[in-house]
């Protein structure tokens, strides 16, 4: 009798293209994979509306969903209108609450309408503003994976993460954090796979982690 398998959808970080994914392989007798690309928001979207217009590229019942940072948190609100298999957040925040200072402050003052998303918008090279090879190599990283510049979207982005008021966890969610992460320091999450020396973007260089783990993380039987 053949094992079932299992559809698993991605949804990559704020303004990161799918290619973020690019090194994670999980077992093809198992499961089948696809990646949902960020979407342009319409003028004065919400985030509930966006989420309705993702979960349109959802093409199987019972499906795996998996986001990481601000796509942890718009598969969360997918959640809300799909019937799911599996819910899975890396590199991600549960709730309002998990969120750092920095960005509390920064919805307090609305701060954040001052990031100049039209200035980012228009960088086409970032190595160019790099300086030394440590330096030099993220910013490749930045130039190869964060493609999606759209000033309209960096801002809806940029507010909806910031200001964004979930209070409750939804049921059975799995969250996966490395205890480097910056961006959102783990000191600030509760219940979650702890991933020693993962950073915020482990996704792209822990991929070997997530491909021994993550399996047996999404599996079926998993309680």
């Amino acid at each position: 009798m053949s094992q079932e398998v299992s559809y698993v959808y991605f949804v990559p970080g704020m303004a990161a293209d799918v290619s973020i994914f690019e090194y994670i392989k999980l077992p093809r007798d198992k499961f089948v994979t696809q990646t949902l690309p960020w979407k342009i928001p319409n003028k004065n979207e919400s985030i509930e509306d966006y989420a309705k217009r993702m979960c349109e590229e959802i093409e199987h019942k019972n499906c795996i969903l998996i986001g990481v940072s601000f796509g942890g948190v718009m598969v969360q609100e997918m959640s809300k209108y799909l019937s799911l298999k599996k819910l899975v957040i890396i590199s991600s925040v549960k709730n309002k609450f998990e969120l750092p200072t920095r960005i509390k402050i920064a919805r307090k003052t609305r701060a954040y309408k001052l990031f100049p998303t039209a200035i980012v918008s228009k960088i086409d090279n970032w190595e160019k503003l790099a300086f030394g090879d440590f330096a030099k190599k993220r910013a490749a990283m930045y130039q190869k994976y964060l493609s999606i510049n759209d000033k309209r979207y960096l801002d809806w982005a940029i507010e909806n993460m910031v200001c964004w008021n979930q209070e409750k966890t939804p049921d059975n969610l799995i969250h996966i954090h490395g205890d480097k992460d910056i961006v959102f320091p783990i000191a600030n999450i509760k219940n979650c796979i702890r991933v020693d020396g993962g950073t915020h973007v482990m996704i792209v260089n822990r991929a070997r982690w997530f491909n021994k783990n993550l399996p047996e993380i999404i599996s079926d039987n998993l309680r």
